[in-house]
């Protein structure tokens, strides 16, 4: 249902945006879109796949860090907006092939929004109800060059945009950001693993979705809150349902 406009969790939300459900299971097909399971009425897929109809759907966006299969399309296009330390472009150590973004200065973050923010568009006209922008913690991998400020600007800028588009803005991983007034729900990979649900908990109430990858990890958390928010178990590559190696439960 839309919301009326109105202040959730201290802050304020747009009649058209909607917020995620919290009494339905969650399903997280960022590796490749398959139907969702019986009972899954929230899906999280990739901005180049199609939402699901007669689900919440939420549209991944890489925001801080690049896509391997578009290296090649940033250093050509953009190569002044990918972060580099003496010439030489820094890139995830997780991630090989994916490069850090520049967030560094109020000029490469205007830029940096305009190139996400029409995918941020895009999702929108595609039928999406939220988006997600993934690593948001980039600068805990830049060797210093980039900080928590300046992916706090950022996000913010992308948020505002989302807004604009009457998508939800989720708040994705990095804890120490909770405070930031301009997520509106929380998408987390292995808070309970590192410890860090409760923070996320406190925040946002019911409004988490919650990835773990190990099934001790899964296990504790249903065990600990899998009553009040989406907690859901999927092989780390999150790979689509046929594939060997597939791996989704839900409390």
């Amino acid at each position: 249902m839309v919301r009326d406009p109105g202040t959730v969790l201290g802050i304020l939300v747009a009649a058209a945006i909607v917020l995620p459900p919290v009494d339905v299971p969650a399903d997280y097909q960022l590796g490749g879109a398959y139907p969702p399971p019986p009972g899954v009425g929230v899906v999280a897929r990739d901005r180049s796949d199609d939402p699901v109809s007669g689900a919440y759907n939420i549209c991944y966006v890489n925001g801080f860090q690049t896509q391997p299969g578009q290296r090649r399309w940033w250093l050509r296009v953009h190569p002044d907006l990918v972060l580099r330390r003496g010439g030489r472009v820094v890139s995830d150590p997780g991630w090989p092939g994916e490069m850090l973004l520049d967030t560094s200065t109020a000029a490469k973050r205007r830029a940096i929004t305009h190139v996400v923010g029409r995918w941020i568009d895009r999702c929108g006209r595609d039928g999406f109800q939220a988006v997600e922008t993934d690593n948001l913690d980039s600068w805990t991998r830049s060797g210093g060059l980039l900080t928590r400020t300046h992916n706090r600007a950022l996000a913010r800028l992308l948020a505002t945009r989302a807004h604009a588009r009457d998508l939800a803005f989720a708040q994705k991983n990095a804890a120490s950001l909770t405070g930031a007034p301009f997520f509106d729900f929380a998408v987390v990979e292995e808070c309970q693993r590192y410890a860090e649900c409760g923070r996320f908990l406190r925040r946002y109430e019911d409004r988490v979705i919650e990835i773990e990858y190990r099934r001790r990890d899964f296990t504790a958390a249903c065990r600990s809150h899998g009553d009040r928010i989406a907690v859901v178990l999927r092989d780390r590559e999150l790979r689509p349902d046929m594939s060997r190696g597939y791996r989704f439960a839900v409390c």
